[in-house]
């Protein structure tokens, strides 16, 4: 079958219009042979976000920005079309953030997949648009209070230096410095003073060896004595006490009880008021003595009998 002239002139034709389409429509960055949905966020401002930028999840691109223009005449918001790879399922209610790519990266979004099994995404879904923060913003937030922070201080800084020069008037320059000249002549004088210490100990060097020596020596005799003192039985010492003690406890309760020569010595109560009487029988009679001495003396130079008396005290009349 022989095809005409005009046939083949029409195939070459629609190839080539076909084939300018598809090379048309992959410069703008959309592939026809590509199975996409169409996505779109709002963003008040995109920061430098540039159509072809690629759109990633983790990292990885998934999809690219096809376009960026103002919803409309009256509104600054602007509306980002992207085309998405319809092999990564993700839900509706999923995020589109716009985020700087490094620190000195262009502005790229990444999908923030929402796993809340709802509806998945389709073409022309609107997805909600969040903005993160870059390196450059995080430094200006940073740094704005630093910078007041250090302006404040130099403004503090300032005035409390011309305080000082205001309280430094020369009178007190002069006064400053002859004080540091003072200072200057004691750190002499104790220079002076360590000197003289130094010579002192180098002439009394001996006598300090000896003193430690000695010291020494005490310290050996006291670790001596220490070491003899742990040898003690401490353990047997105190229960010796013990028994010693518990023995005079015994011995006290005894004479409590009124046992033995001194408990009943101290118990018995005859023996107490006999003691008590014969102590009063013994007063009266030094004290009759006191009083009538004749009556226990009797002598006599020639021979004269003594005279007697009686109990009472009278004179007994000898018969004739």
């Amino acid at each position: 079958m022989k095809i005409s002239r005009e046939v083949k002139t029409a195939i070459l034709a629609i190839a080539g219009i076909t084939l300018f389409i598809f090379g048309f429509s992959y410069l703008k960055g959309t592939n026809l042979l590509e199975n996409d949905i169409i996505v779109y966020a709002k963003y008040d401002n995109v920061e430098g976000l540039k159509p072809s930028t690629p759109v990633t999840v983790n990292g990885y691109a998934i999809g690219k920005v096809l376009d960026i223009y103002f919803e409309d005449e009256k509104s600054g918001t602007l509306i980002v079309k992207m085309s998405v790879d319809t092999d990564f399922k993700f839900s509706k209610n999923s995020k589109a953030e716009l985020f700087q790519n490094g620190f000195i990266g262009g502005k790229e979004i990444q999908i923030l997949p929402a796993y809340d099994n709802a509806e998945n995404a389709k073409t022309g879904d609107y997805l909600t648009s969040t903005t993160k923060e870059g390196m450059m913003e995080l430094v200006n937030e940073r740094l704005t209070p630093l910078q007041e922070k250090i302006e404040k201080v130099m403004s503090e800084t300032d005035t409390l230096l011309v305080g000082f020069n205001n309280i430094f008037d020369a009178k007190a320059q002069a006064n400053l410095r002859n004080s540091i000249a003072g200072l200057s002549a004691t750190v002499a004088s104790f220079n002076a003073t360590a000197k003289s210490l130094n010579g002192l100990i180098d002439t009394n060097k001996a006598k300090l060896d000896n003193t430690l020596t000695n010291f020494e020596t005490t310290s050996g005799n006291l670790t001596t004595m220490t070491n003899k003192l742990a040898k003690v039985d401490i353990a047997k010492t105190v229960e010796e006490l013990q028994a010693t003690i518990k023995k005079f406890d015994n011995v006290m309760a005894s004479v409590e009880n009124g046992e033995g020569s001194i408990g009943k010595l101290l118990k018995d109560e005859k023996l107490y008021e006999n003691l008590e009487g014969a102590s009063k029988q013994m007063e009266e009679l030094l004290e009759d003595m006191k009083l009538n001495p004749k009556r226990y003396v009797h002598f006599s130079l020639f021979g004269k009998k003594a005279k007697r008396y009686d109990a009472e005290g009278n004179e007994i009349e000898e018969k004739k």
